[in-house]
C-alpha cells in the first residue's frame, strides 16, 4: 500500500514541476524588420520552427520588411492594428537606427517581451597589418587619429558604437574617428584585406571562417569575459573598459491583454528552454541571452539611453 502511495505522490511530483500546459498560439505573424538572411531574419525563422515543432504555435508567417535600419518595419508594426497575434524581431541596430532616424515610433510603442540571443564583435585587421595587437592599433589611433580608418555599416550602427567605446576606453574623443561606411559584411572584409580601411568588425559569427583561416587576424572582442573555444582577447583583458554585445528580441503589441500577454511569454519561455532552440544558437555561433519581460524592458532602456550618449559623443547627434 506504502509503495501504492509513493508512486502516485511521485507521479503528481513529475506533473507539478512539469508546469501547466502551454495553449497553441494560432496564426501567428512574425515580422523581421530586415531582409532576408541577416540576424533578425534567422532568428525569426529558428523561432517560426521551434514554436511549430513544440506545438507552441501554429500557421506561423514570417514576413520581412527592410528599410531604414528597421524603422520602417517598426512604424508598420506599431501602425498596423492586426486581429491575429504578432510578434516583431528587434535588437541594438534598431535602437540606433531608432535614435539616429529620429523615428516617430519606438520600442516604447512595444511591449519587450524576450531577448533571445547575442553576438560579440571582434575588430580584425588584415593578415599582413602591422598591427599585431589591440595595444600596437591603439597606440597608432592615440598617436594620428586620421591615420586609422574604420569600416562598418550606416551611421549609428552596433559597428560604430564599438568604434565610439573603444575611442573612450582609449581616451581619444570618438568624433576623431575615421569611420567608412560599408554596404555589407562582405564589402569590409574585401576592404579590410585588401587594405582599404584598417580595421573592420561584424559579428563573431559572420566573421570566424575568415578569422579561422588567417584570412584576417581578430584582436580583441567585445564580451565581458573570454567565449568557450574563441581564443580572442576581450578588451577589459587589454585593458579597454568596452562591453558591447549585438543582442537581438522578440516585441509584441503595446495593448494586449493580460491573458495574451501570459500565453506569448510562457510560449517564448518553453522555446528558449527545448533543445532545438539551444541547438540552433549554437550552430551559428550565437550565446543564449535570454531576458524575460521585466527585466529586458529595463534594459531596452538603459541601451536606449546609453546609445544616445554615444551618439552626441561621435558627433551624430546635436
Amino acid at each position: 500500500m506504502k509503495k501504492s502511495m509513493t508512486i502516485v505522490a511521485a507521479a503528481a511530483l513529475a506533473f507539478a514541476s512539469a508546469g501547466p500546459a502551454v495553449a497553441e498560439i494560432k496564426r501567428l505573424e512574425i515580422t523581421a524588420p530586415a531582409a532576408a538572411g541577416g540576424g533578425y531574419d534567422q532568428n525569426a525563422r529558428i523561432m517560426q520552427q521551434v514554436l511549430q515543432k513544440e506545438g507552441l504555435a501554429s500557421g506561423i508567417q514570417v514576413v520581412n520588411q527592410p528599410g531604414a535600419g528597421g524603422t520602417i518595419g517598426l512604424a508598420n508594426y506599431v501602425n498596423n492594428k492586426k486581429r491575429t497575434p504578432t510578434l516583431l524581431m528587434g535588437g541594438l541596430a534598431l535602437v540606433g537606427a531608432i535614435i539616429t532616424n529620429k523615428s516617430t515610433v519606438s520600442f516604447e510603442d512595444t511591449y519587450p517581451l524576450a531577448r533571445l540571443s547575442a553576438d560579440y564583435q571582434p575588430i580584425v585587421v588584415a593578415a599582413d597589418s602591422p598591427y599585431k595587437t589591440v595595444e600596437d592599433l591603439i597606440a597608432k589611433f592615440k598617436a594620428d587619429p586620421g591615420s586609422i580608418s574604420w569600416g562598418g555599416s550606416g551611421p549609428g550602427s552596433t559597428d560604430h558604437m564599438l568604434y565610439g567605446l573603444l575611442a573612450k576606453a582609449a581616451g581619444v574623443e570618438p568624433s576623431k574617428i575615421n569611420y567608412v561606411v560599408l554596404t555589407s559584411g562582405g564589402e569590409m572584409l574585401s576592404g579590410v584585406m585588401g587594405g582599404h580601411v584598417t580595421v573592420g568588425t561584424g559579428g563573431y559569427s559572420e566573421l570566424s571562417a575568415q578569422i579561422n583561416a588567417g584570412k584576417v587576424r581578430a584582436l580583441a572582442i567585445s564580451s565581458p569575459e573570454r567565449l568557450p573555444g574563441i581564443d580572442i582577447p576581450t578588451f577589459k583583458e587589454k585593458g579597454y573598459d568596452v562591453n558591447l554585445v549585438n543582442w537581438r528580441a522578440v516585441f509584441a503589441p503595446k495593448d494586449l491583454k493580460a491573458e495574451e500577454k501570459q500565453e506569448l511569454e510562457q510560449a517564448i519561455d518553453k522555446m528558449v528552454k527545448s533543445e532545438d532552440w539551444k541547438a540552433a544558437v549554437k550552430q551559428r555561433g550565437w550565446s543564449d541571452a535570454y531576458m524575460p519581460p521585466a527585466e529586458f524592458a529595463a534594459f531596452v532602456k538603459q541601451e536606449h539611453v546609453r546609445a544616445e550618449g554615444l551618439f552626441k559623443e561621435l558627433g551624430l547627434l546635436k
